[in-house]
């Protein structure tokens, strides 16, 4: 039998980009990672919260792609979900196939990360023994909604070079 370590590793951000919380689920004490912040090489650190990430979904209609994270129903739980969802902070989901020392930075030199996604906390729901944070895009396929933002290799990486951009 193969035991597989992932870990979820959350980054929870202000509309201008200013961290306010990181939080991990795959060890009970902190983890540290080294990260490029302003160009300059800055050692974080991850608290541990118990919870589970369930990924990307598209919604039942179909207009929108959805995930959650799910957490026990305590106050400390609630109180920051609460905070998410009412100041729409954006959330940053990882994912990494951990290695034996539990090293997000040795995970990802080895290949190690699965996924990456940014996620609005759009909403939650709790009943009680749990609370569900539900993230969504940024943007509204049906209302055809998008964040008044512009298109800069910073924000989106490597953008196609055959296709047009058509902005309507």
């Amino acid at each position: 039998m193969t035991v597989v370590a992932l870990t979820a590793f959350v980054t929870v951000k202000q509309k201008d980009g200013t961290v306010e919380h990181r939080f991990q689920n795959g060890k009970h004490e902190a983890i540290s990672s080294i990260e490029v912040i302003n160009g300059v090489e800055v050692t974080v650190k991850y608290d541990f919260l118990s919870f589970i990430y369930q990924g990307a979904a598209m919604n039942r209609s179909g207009d929108n792609l959805e995930a959650s994270i799910i957490l026990a129903n305590n106050p400390l739980s609630m109180s920051y979900i609460k905070d998410f969802v009412e100041k729409k902070y954006y959330i940053q989901v990882e994912t990494f196939l951990m290695t034996a020392d539990f090293n997000k930075d040795t995970a990802a030199k080895n290949g190690g990360r699965l996924t990456g996604e940014y996620w609005l906390a759009a909403g939650m729901r709790y009943d009680p023994e749990s609370i569900e944070l539900l993230l969504s895009s940024a943007i509204d396929a049906v209302g055809a909604n998008a964040p008044q933002q512009t298109l800069t290799k910073k924000r989106c990486a490597h953008l196609p070079l055959t296709g047009q951009l058509q902005n309507l």
